[in-house]
């Protein structure tokens, strides 16, 4: 069984996510979504609310799909899960160094485990999680960024109704 790995932090889970798990899933007979903490991060929603809403919105999914938090080093996880390859979305040029730059030293820790590339959909490369929460924070409309459930929970965690 050929396992994929997507890591994240999902806060909140975007459409852009989305695209990269559909397209991801295609490729792997079982895809788990790890969810982590990131630390020079500041998050919206708790751990627990995060993988409450990838399980929600990756429940219609053809491919096995399995939703799990994570705190350790990516690698370790991904051989704790018995993931063949690390599923990563790039949006933009400075993804690409960052993720390059990532990739290198995971597989330096061990050249078992591959990390695959997708790019974003053309329509959701801007979309980014941070950006998301920033442009909600300030009243703005993130209906085109995020699914009806998830643009309900973030205007519910800011405390705002939808208009």
């Amino acid at each position: 069984m050929r396992i994929g790995l997507y890591p994240g932090t999902f806060d909140p889970i975007t459409l852009g996510h989305m695209d990269i798990i559909r397209r991801g899933a295609k490729l792997v007979d079982k895809l788990v979504i790890g969810v982590t903490t990131n630390p020079s991060k500041s998050p919206l929603f708790t751990l627990d609310e995060r993988l409450a809403a990838v399980r929600r919105e990756c429940t219609d999914m053809p491919t096995e799909i399995e939703v799990v938090a994570f705190d350790t080093l990516l690698i370790d996880f991904a051989r704790s899960v018995g993931a063949s390859l690390i599923l990563r979305g790039l949006r933009a040029v400075a993804d690409f160094e960052y993720e390059y730059q990532m990739a290198g030293m995971n597989q330096y820790l061990d050249n078992g485990i591959e990390t695959v590339f997708l790019m974003a959909d053309v329509a959701l490369q801007p979309i980014a999680s941070r950006l998301v929460k920033e442009i909600a924070s300030l009243g703005g409309d993130i209906s085109k960024f995020v699914t009806p459930p998830v643009h309900k929970d973030v205007l519910a965690k800011i405390g705002r109704s939808k208009r």
